[in-house]
């Protein structure tokens, strides 16, 4: 079977006009009457036109595209927050493009590179590489970064209160009667993880409990950052994950040397991603505002595109605690 596809003159022969006015029509170029569009439109429904994105986009200098650009794609926290982008992006008649990096510098700037030669609309970007200044402040395209201070470099920044969140999660292990907290602290080169140390600090420094910490990074697999931590603090009662993920990878080291939680350790995680209540005991965990991150960042490229500014560059959302099995007050 022969398909064929219908051309622009298709459209404007069957609907009386000329060929430029169905562009005029498909692009918003130049005003045509209404009695005409609607001649237009009907004629694009009976030939099942589909006019040229890509053609489109060279004309318009705009492709309908946000690039969303991400250190990893195993990280749930980050899938759950471009799932957000891409619903709010959809609803405005905007298309998604993930782009996984693997925290290569390279990646990223052919990301970046790749996306401006598109003409993508703009470009949203978490934990990227500090060398990419240069590149950031080149890009022609807006850039909204999540989980980063602002800086000149950025059209807009959206993160969570990271500071409350180390707090809140610190004041509610202490509250449940631990005395031993170690953080899993997160790398301090990025405010998501240097902001919630800080939380953690102060609330022992105020409950007069020695601050402990361990190193860990942003990745699914914690195993053996888990065991060196329990190795490192024999006495640990409770412990504050750096995410979700982490703190799963820490319950599961926790099983296999038969600690029980909670009884004899307390788990906070952090983030609030859907897979932290399937696990049994299910997680208490500083809930991020996921969907409200995900769909203001790409509301900011929106409206950065239709009107030429944003309402706000520096964007911090709330964070809430999430209590479930994890934690319990001591009797």
């Amino acid at each position: 079977m022969v398909i064929i596809l219908a051309q622009i003159s298709d459209v404007a022969r069957l609907a009386g006009v000329s060929s430029a006015t169905v562009s005029r029509v498909i692009n918003g170029t130049a005003k045509v009457s209404e009695e005409k569009i609607k001649r237009v439109m009907e004629a694009i429904d009976a030939t099942g036109f589909k006019p040229n994105e890509i053609a489109r986009s060279l004309y318009k200098k705009s492709s309908k595209i946000i690039g969303y650009i991400v250190p990893s794609i195993l990280n749930v926290f980050l899938t759950e927050i471009g799932r957000a982008i891409e619903d709010e992006a959809f609803q405005n008649g905007y298309k998604m493009i993930l782009c996984n990096s693997d925290e290569n510098p390279k990646k990223e700037v052919a990301y970046i590179n790749m996306l401006t030669a598109m003409n993508a609309d703009g470009i949203i970007i978490t934990a990227n590489n500090d060398n990419l200044d240069e590149e950031i402040r080149s890009c022609p395209l807006p850039v909204v970064a999540l989980d980063k201070d602002a800086g000149s470099r950025y059209t807009a920044v959206v993160q969570s209160d990271n500071y409350s969140g180390g707090r809140i999660a610190t004041e509610h292990l202490i509250e449940c009667g631990c005395r031993h907290i170690v953080l899993m602290r997160g790398p301090q080169k990025y405010s998501s993880g240097s902001q919630r140390f800080l939380g953690y600090v102060d609330v022992c420094n105020e409950h007069g409990i020695q601050p402990l910490f361990m190193e860990s990074q942003y990745r699914f697999d914690a195993v053996q950052t888990s065991r060196e931590l329990l190795k490192r603090f024999p006495d640990v009662d409770g412990i504050l994950a750096l995410s979700d993920m982490t703190a799963l990878s820490l319950y599961k080291v926790l099983c296999e040397q038969g600690r029980k939680v909670p009884d004899e350790i307390m788990i906070v995680g952090y983030d609030g991603v859907e897979l932290g209540a399937l696990m049994t005991p299910a997680l208490t965990t500083v809930v991020q505002p996921i969907e409200e991150i995900g769909r203001l960042a790409a509301k900011l490229i929106i409206e950065q595109v239709t009107d030429g500014k944003i309402s706000c560059r520096e964007n911090v959302l709330p964070v809430s605690l999430k209590v479930r099995q994890t934690t319990r007050p001591r009797s």
